[in-house]
C-alpha cells in the first residue's frame, strides 16, 4: 500500500512540475507567432540595401510577389496593417469627407483614430451582418449631392471580420457592393489583414477575393508568420503616391531586407498551414461551447477566431477576471468586451496546446 501511495504522490508531483515548466500557451493573436529558423536564417542572408533610395533588392522581390499573388499592378511593404489602410485613406479621400464601414470594423476600433488625425477623414459607422455589409445599406448611407453635406469618401471592407469572430466575405457578398462602389465612382479599400485565411477557408484563390478593390492591405505578420510586416497593393500610380505618404507617416526604412526576407517566406509557405490553424480552431469552439458559462455557437467559427460571452456563473461574466484566472494557468487570451473572450489559433499552437487551454477552461467552468 505504501509503495502505490508513493507512486501516485511520485507521479503527482512530476506531473505538476511537468505542468509548472510547459510554455504559456498565447492565444491573444496570431501576431505572437515567433519566426521559425529557416526565417531566422533568412535575415541573416538577405542582400539589402537603402529602401528609401529603392535600393533593396529583397523588399523588391517581397512587393513583386505579393502584387503579383493578389493580382494587382504593384505593393508597398509597409511596417504595419495600420499603416497600410492609413495610407490608403489618405490617398483616396479628400479631408471633411466620410470613410463608409462596418461599425466592427479595424479601421474605426483599433487604429487611434488615425483616418482624423492624419487625413481628415470622418468614419461613418455601418450596421452589419457580424462584420460584413450589403449593397443596400451602404447605398442607403450614401449622402445625398447637396451643398451643405460632406460627400462619401471612401468605403472600407474587412475580410475577414476581426471582432465578429473571423467571420468571411465570400465573392457573392463581395460583387454587389463592389457593383454599386463603380457605379457611384466610390473607390473601395479591403483591409484584407487575413484575407488568406479567408480564401483559404473558401477553398478558393486569394485573387477570387480581391479582384475589383481599388487597393488592400494584407498582413505578413498575422497567420502568415512573419515577424514584421505588411504590404498595401494597387496599381502603379496608386503605390507610387502610397510610397511618399509612407515616408511623411515615418515608414521609410533603410535595409528593410532583412524584414522581407523572412516576409517573403511567409508568403510562400504561410498560406498552405492556415487550414492547420481553422481546425485547430474549430476543435477549440467545439469544446469550449460544451462547457458550462461558456456562451458559443461554434458553427460561426470559420477561421482562425473564437470569440465567446461569458455568463453570469463563470468569473462572474467578467472577462478580465476570466483571462486573468487563466493566466494563472499559463493560457494567454484577451477580453473584447466586458464579458466576452477572445481566442485566436496560430502556428505556435499545435493540438497539444489547444488541449491545454480547454482543459484549462473546464477547469474554471467546474
Amino acid at each position: 500500500m505504501n509503495a502505490a501511495v508513493n507512486a501516485a504522490i511520485w507521479l503527482a508531483t512530476h506531473a505538476a512540475a511537468a505542468e509548472e515548466a510547459a510554455p504559456p500557451v498565447d492565444l491573444r493573436s496570431d501576431t505572437v507567432t515567433r519566426p521559425d529558423a529557416a526565417m531566422r536564417r533568412s535575415m541573416a542572408d538577405a542582400e539589402v540595401g537603402d529602401d528609401v533610395f529603392g535600393e533593396d533588392p529583397t523588399v523588391r522581390r517581397l512587393e513583386e510577389e505579393a502584387a503579383d499573388q493578389v493580382g494587382h499592378e504593384a505593393a508597398l511593404f509597409v511596417p504595419s496593417g495600420t499603416m497600410g489602410n492609413q495610407i490608403a485613406m489618405h490617398l483616396h479621400a479628400r479631408p471633411g469627407t466620410e470613410v463608409l464601414g462596418a461599425a466592427d470594423s479595424h479601421v474605426f476600433l483599433y487604429e487611434m483614430g488615425g483616418m482624423a488625425a492624419l487625413s481628415g477623414l470622418m468614419p461613418k459607422l455601418l450596421p452589419s451582418d457580424h462584420g460584413r455589409l450589403d449593397a443596400a445599406t451602404v447605398e442607403a448611407a450614401l449622402p445625398p449631392d447637396l451643398p451643405y453635406r460632406s460627400r462619401a469618401g471612401l468605403l472600407v471592407l474587412e475580410n475577414s471580420v476581426n471582432m465578429t469572430g473571423g467571420r468571411i466575405y465570400d465573392r457573392a457578398r463581395l460583387q454587389p457592393l463592389l457593383d454599386l462602389a463603380q457605379r457611384k465612382n466610390l473607390p473601395v479599400h479591403l483591409d484584407g489583414a487575413r484575407v488568406w485565411n479567408a480564401a483559404v477557408a473558401l477553398g478558393v484563390g486569394v485573387r477570387e477575393l480581391t479582384e475589383g478593390f481599388t487597393s488592400l492591405m494584407f498582413c505578413l505578420s498575422k497567420g502568415l508568420g512573419a515577424p514584421v510586416g505588411s504590404l498595401l497593393c494597387g496599381s502603379k500610380a496608386f503605390i507610387a503616391e502610397a510610397w511618399r505618404v509612407r515616408k511623411m507617416f515615418g515608414g521609410g526604412m533603410r535595409q528593410a531586407g532583412v524584414l522581407a526576407a523572412p516576409g517573403l517566406l511567409a508568403l510562400r509557405e504561410g498560406p498552405s498551414r492556415l487550414a492547420e490553424d481553422h481546425r485547430n480552431a474549430a476543435y477549440l469552439a467545439g469544446e469550449l461551447a460544451n462547457l458550462a458559462g461558456i456562451e458559443l455557437d461554434s458553427r460561426t467559427v470559420e477561421t482562425n477566431i473564437v470569440i465567446f460571452r461569458l455568463a453570469p456563473t463563470l468569473a462572474g461574466g467578467d472577462a478580465r477576471r476570466f483571462c486573468a484566472e487563466l493566466a494563472r494557468k499559463k493560457i494567454l487570451c484577451v477580453p473584447v468586451a466586458a464579458d466576452k473572450v477572445r481566442m485566436v489559433t496560430h502556428r505556435d499552437v499545435d493540438r497539444a496546446a489547444i488541449t491545454r487551454a480547454i482543459d484549462a477552461v473546464a477547469s474554471l467552468a467546474a
